[in-house]
């Protein structure tokens, strides 16, 4: 009883209580019909949210007014420069990932250069990045729809032991992004300067090296994302990331992650992604129109953050 006490204490299990539910509501609408194909889906979708998400959540921790708001840009970019630069080509897969990650490398630089050099505040600068970055994919896109290659293209549509692949590489940066915020000195950092930027100063944390960091990491998760999901969805798309602006920051927020920074959830991400791809699953299954969807997920959205916030924020 103890442990269920201390468990239900914690802000990111909120997010699994209510994915379960749903999970629950939708699999007894379809008489169990629907259970494998539904749980598959729900990890192969939520594992790009997961990716965006987790980049969101190191930027979010660094404290208000953190925010970035160039991922979907950076994903779009990403994607269409790799898939082009593979030219459907097996043999360059690895090289291909190598120039989405530089991509992320060279935008959040840019993000950041924005940020210190000219003061402008972040979600400023990196709205105003995101549009350069978008003209720049649009550019290179030219109405254009490259395939991936189709080793890449099998990879990320088929599964391992009943697993999306893409779900397995969201796990492994999700546990490498654990041991990144809590058994380094990196992590310590970064929630320091999110509970007082001054107190980290004085401190003498590297404020400005690891706000840095940080901004390009989240690029770089980000175009790794847009990486996996051009190939996922059989090319890139201009709009592809459009979408993952809002999830960026909606799964940060339900997986208990403060908003006001120094304190960041990994597995929360996780149920918070599930819940947001079954939510608007079981609303599809229950046939409800576009309007009634919009409305009922805001609504649930709601109701699982009041819960969550009504408990210690402390807890991890």
């Amino acid at each position: 009883m103890n442990i269920l006490t201390s468990l239900f204490r914690k802000p990111w299990i909120w997010s699994f209580v209510a994915a379960f539910f749903v999970w629950i509501a939708t699999i007894l609408f379809t008489g169990g019909a629907s259970t494998i194909g539904l749980s598959q889906a729900a990890l192969t979708f939520a594992a790009f949210s997961i990716l965006v998400g987790i980049g969101q959540m190191f930027v979010i921790t660094l404290g208000p007014g953190n925010i970035d708001l160039c991922v979907p840009a950076t994903m779009t970019l990403a994607g269409t420069v790799a898939l082009k630069f593979m030219q459907v080509d097996n043999s360059l897969i690895l090289p291909g990932l190598v120039v989405a990650i530089a991509i992320g490398v060279a935008v959040g630089i840019g993000n950041y250069a924005l940020i210190k050099l000219l003061q402008i505040p972040p979600i400023i600068a990196t709205l105003s990045m995101s549009f350069i970055v978008q003209s720049t994919a649009i550019w290179t896109n030219r109405g254009l729809r490259i395939k991936p290659p189709d080793v890449l293209a099998k990879f990320t549509t088929e599964t391992t032991v009943g697993i999306p692949n893409v779900a397995l590489v969201a796990l492994v940066l999700s546990v490498l992004a654990f041991i990144l915020l809590q058994k380094t000195v990196y992590g310590r950092w970064i929630a320091a300067i999110g509970q007082s930027i001054r107190a980290a100063r004085m401190a003498g944390i590297p404020v400005d090296g690891t706000r840095f960091v940080t901004y390009v990491l989240c690029s770089v998760l980000a175009a790794v994302c847009g990486y996996l999901l051009a190939s996922f969805s059989g090319g890139a798309a201009l709009n592809m990331g459009s979408e993952y602006l809002l999830m960026s920051i909606a799964v940060v927020v339900i997986g208990g992650t403060a908003v006001a920074g120094g304190n960041s959830n990994v597995a929360g991400i996780w149920g918070a992604s599930l819940f947001m791809f079954l939510v608007v699953s079981m609303l599809n299954t229950y046939g409800a129109g576009a309007g009634i969807r919009l409305i009922m997920t805001g609504l649930i959205i709601i109701a699982v953050i009041v819960v969550a916030g009504g408990r210690n924020p402390n807890q991890r």
